[in-house]
């Protein structure tokens, strides 16, 4: 029934998007006659040669042409308006300027050899492209080529988990979710292509539901982003963005393999895209699976492996009246699901083998060492339908952006009955986005809009219940303005929020213990049916706002500012949960009572560019009312309570109960950054993390076991030797070797309270990488190739971002120095992209 929902609305999708294009073609013709063209040529600065190959690209527009063998390019059938456009070419400095359609068809650019991004361009939370240095708010932005290298990552959040103000709470490799400056779950908005992705982000072990292959460039906010995102972005937004169209008359693909040494990860990914006088199209198709990863503390640890599944398509117009592109994707995961069960002598992980689970067996090496999934896992689905359009109108650019998304999630947990879900969980989200861009008065760049979800969940079919069945609807009015004056660039905005939440009462009959059931929203009152939830209804509102200022002193120096306030109505988890979640091993209870959050966070920074050196220095201080977080329930001798599934108590019951409370907290922290490059080719690069977060309470005194906030990751260096030779060696060429050295401090301002976190000990891991071009007789790649390895020195240790830290069915004593699972050992991945090229023999017309 749901895939024929998601074929019936792609079609229907289709219907409408093709409908509109052919109506703006129409209505469009006799404008199109009074567009121009831009052209210009690429060369060296240093020997004025022309440099064949560069990028010619218009953000705004989703234009990009290549330059010929004479570094020449032309992009035609431009609209009028002004536009920033970036040419870039590996080795040299972006080349970054906005130029006025209506007077300009000429755009020469002079590319000077430069190991460093200078130009780097932004769209995500901005009215128009825009230059990361000339936007107040903090961002990060990184590209193919870094993704590339991360080859060993699990998924697409661990590969940037690193970043300087980014971190990541992961359930195991493949289940990762973004933090950014200590907040995460639905303090950040995740997005494909600007479009949120939800999936039930409440959840511990609830990961990103998107194919890791199909992300070419990820844009993050570090700050709230209330203002463009709504509710749920008041810690930030990271914006997965999928590949741009090539250029006109081009066919272009690839085929990749990705092999991982600790869990013997095996990904393929084949990708095609082409684009013909502007209708443009692509797909890509993925693969990967894993069996149990390994550490030298524990071995191999028992279910950790997954086996998932993408694929993705998408068809477009890209014309002088603008674009419009619909994409559809599939993300098919089935993951395992690690509970840290051990032999009390032996500490070998045991298995569950009945639902009465009197007696757990020693997991034989045969199972740690297969790729098989075990019956006890989750399953779980996101079927996205999602079109992007901007139209050019008027003076400015109406922007549309619609989707549809259903996320299926099961975790089965009955042994002896393997097709019986323990949790099933429907979620069915529509999201809408319009917003203008327009130029109001003396170059004002300004934006309207409004943005919002509805969403419906549903939980039947399941033997456990955590949220109930609900109704959300959001709305969101807002309006951004810019402008330059000279040196000095001025950001504002203001939003206001509206929440409505409906969820419908639910009763469980409990007459088979193992297997309950809804016994539906008003039953016959019976010896072994009880209320799971009661019927509410609940609206959250607030207003939001943000001004912002950088000064440019030169092009080598600027220092910018930033205060916003940022809103987040509670979740349904958060006001409703009152049942077990089989994945997280944690029986949740929610507080109807709960306020919404607000924050008010300041950021400055001072960023330096010189030839030889890379310095920057942001500092942020965050103040948030309302707090809502997590914490253990304790019993009277101070033990942490354990339940049964229907959160009846059991000293050996498999489930930890967890409440939710509110508070008032404050993070601050910076991110320092120094990069040394005395050679074009050398780059010494340092960063330092540090995140402080404190839980200031209600009022009164804070004793030492509530000072601090959950899950605040602890200071993070990263120091990084990099040689890269784009010139190359021979049939080598775009060369790079790199030596990388992590350090982590010991955790020690941890949230101690009813046993909900432990100290986490200091460590330090060491990686290195190396890779380049193919390269045949005429100049063309052959193949990429990169090695990447991660924890070399096989350190055994734990990160306090990691759940599985605490999965251990162990009392810690003599017996047990340091309980919970350990991270992974080392792993060295090999990573292979065969590149092709399809396109008609006949010389194409470049741009669009």
């Amino acid at each position: 029934m749901k895939l024929k929902l998601f074929y019936g609305l792609l079609l229907l999708l289709i219907s409408f998007s093709v409908c509109t294009n052919a109506a703006s073609i129409k209505n469009k013709t006799n404008n199109d006659a009074v567009t121009g063209s831009l052209t210009g040529t690429v060369t060296d600065k240093a020997d004025g040669k022309p440099i064949a190959g560069a990028t010619i690209a218009i953000p705004d527009l989703r234009i990009a042409t290549i330059s010929d063998a004479n570094g020449k390019y032309t992009i035609n059938h431009l609209p009028k308006g002004i536009y920033l456009v970036q040419v870039r070419f590996l080795g040299y400095a972006t080349f970054t300027q906005r130029v006025d359609f209506t007077k300009t068809t000429v755009l020469d650019a002079v590319l000077h050899v430069s190991s460093i991004e200078t130009g780097e361009v932004v769209i995500t939370g901005v009215s128009k492209a825009t230059e990361i240095k000339r936007d107040p708010v903090p961002m990060i932005a990184v590209g193919k080529s870094f993704i590339d290298e991360r080859s060993a990552s699990g998924n697409v959040i661990d590969e940037i988990a690193n970043l300087p103000g980014i971190s990541a709470v992961t359930t195991g490799p493949n289940v990762s979710k973004p933090f950014i400056h200590g907040l995460g779950y639905n303090r950040v908005v995740t997005a494909e292509d600007g479009i949120r992705q939800e999936g039930q982000q409440w959840g511990d072990e609830h990961g990103i539901e998107v194919d890791q292959n199909s992300i070419d460039r990820i844009e993050v906010i570090k700050g709230p982003a209330s203002l463009s995102y709504g509710s749920d972005a008041i810690g930030g937004v990271v914006n997965l963005l999928t590949p741009t169209p090539v250029p006109d008359g081009k066919i272009l693909g690839s085929v990749q393999g990705i092999y991982g040494t600790n869990q013997g990860l095996m990904n393929g990914s084949f990708r095609l895209y082409g684009n013909q006088n502007g209708l443009v199209w692509g797909t890509i198709i993925s693969g990967k699976e894993a069996k149990d990863f390994q550490n030298p503390h524990d071995g191999r640890v028992f279910h950790t492996g997954y086996k998932e599944g993408d694929a993705r398509a998408m068809v477009g117009l890209n014309k002088s009246w603008g674009y419009s592109y619909l994409n559809a994707s599939i993300f098919d995961d089935f993951q395992e699901i690690p509970d840290g069960s051990r032999d009390s002598v032996t500490r070998q992980f045991t298995q569950q083998i009945s639902d009465a689970d009197t007696y757990r067996p020693i997991v034989p090496g045969s199972l740690l060492n297969s790729y098989a999934i075990t019956p006890l896992h989750q399953h779980v689905q996101l079927y996205r339908i999602y079109d992007n359009s901007n139209f050019i109108l008027g003076n400015g650019n109406l922007i549309v952006n619609l989707g549809y998304q259903f996320s299926h999630r099961r975790e089965y947990t009955h042994y002896t009955e393997p097709d019986i879900p323990g949790l099933n969980l429907h979620l069915a989200t529509y999201t809408y986005d319009v917003k203008y861009n327009f130029n109001l008065g003396n170059d004002y760049e300004t934006t309207v809009g409004v943005n919002g979800q509805y969403q419906n969940n549903t939980i039947g079919g399941a033997t456990v219940f955590p949220i109930p069945a609900y109704h959300q609807f959001d709305i969101g009015p807002f309006a951004i303005i810019k402008k330059s004056f000279g040196k000095l660039d001025l950001s504002a905005g203001a939003r206001y929020d509206s929440r409505s939440i409906t969820q419908q009462a639910a009763y469980v009959d409990t007459t088979n213990v193992f297997y309950p059931t809804l016994a539906g929203q008003n039953p016959t009152t019976g010896p072994n049916v009880y209320k799971q939830f009661s019927a509410l209804s609940k609206t959250f509102s607030g207003a939001t706002g943000s001004f912002g200022a950088t000064y440019n002193f030169s092009d080598e120096f600027l220092i910018k500012g930033n205060i916003a306030r940022g809103f987040r109505a509670p979740s349904i988890a958060e006001l409703s949960a009152n049942g077990a979640d089989p994945g997280s091993s944690i029986y949740h209870v929610g507080n109807s009572d709960f306020k919404p959050e607000f924050n008010v966070q300041g950021d400055i920074g001072a960023f330096l560019t010189l030839p030889n050196v890379t310095a920057s220095v942001e500092l942020f201080d965050n103040n948030i009312q309302n707090y809502i977080f997590q914490e253990q329930i304790l019993d009277s001798q101070g033990n942490p309570v354990r339940v049964n599934p229907d959160g009846s108590p059991n000293p050996n019951g498999i489930y930890s109960k967890f409440t939710y409370v509110q508070s008032t907290a404050r993070i601050d922290g910076g991110e320092f950054y120094l990069d040394i490059h005395p050679l074009s080719w050398l780059h010494f690069a340092n960063s330092l993390t540090l995140t402080y977060g404190t839980n200031l309470g209600n009022g009164g005194h804070q004793p030492d076991s509530l000072k601090y906030l959950p899950f605040i990751p602890p200071l993070h260096t990263h120091s990084e030797l990099r040689g890269t030779f784009a010139k190359g060696f021979g049939s080598f060429k775009n060369v790079y070797a790199f030596v990388g050295f992590d350090h982590y401090d010991a955790q020690n301002r941890f949230f101690a309270a009813y046993g909900t976190e432990t100290y986490t000990a200091g460590y330090n891991l060491l990686s290195a990488g190396i890779g380049g071009n193919l390269m045949d007789s005429k100049g063309r790649k052959v193949v990429e190739l990169f090695i990447e390895g991660t924890n070399l020195a096989n350190v055994a240790y734990q990160s306090n971002m990691s759940r599985l830290k605490y999965f251990d069915n162990a009392n810690p004593g003599p017996a047990v120095s340091m309980p919970g699972i350990f991270n992974m050992g080392r792993n060295i991945s090999f990573k292979v992209v065969v590149p092709f090229d399809l396109s008609p023999h006949s010389k194409p017309t470049t741009g669009s």
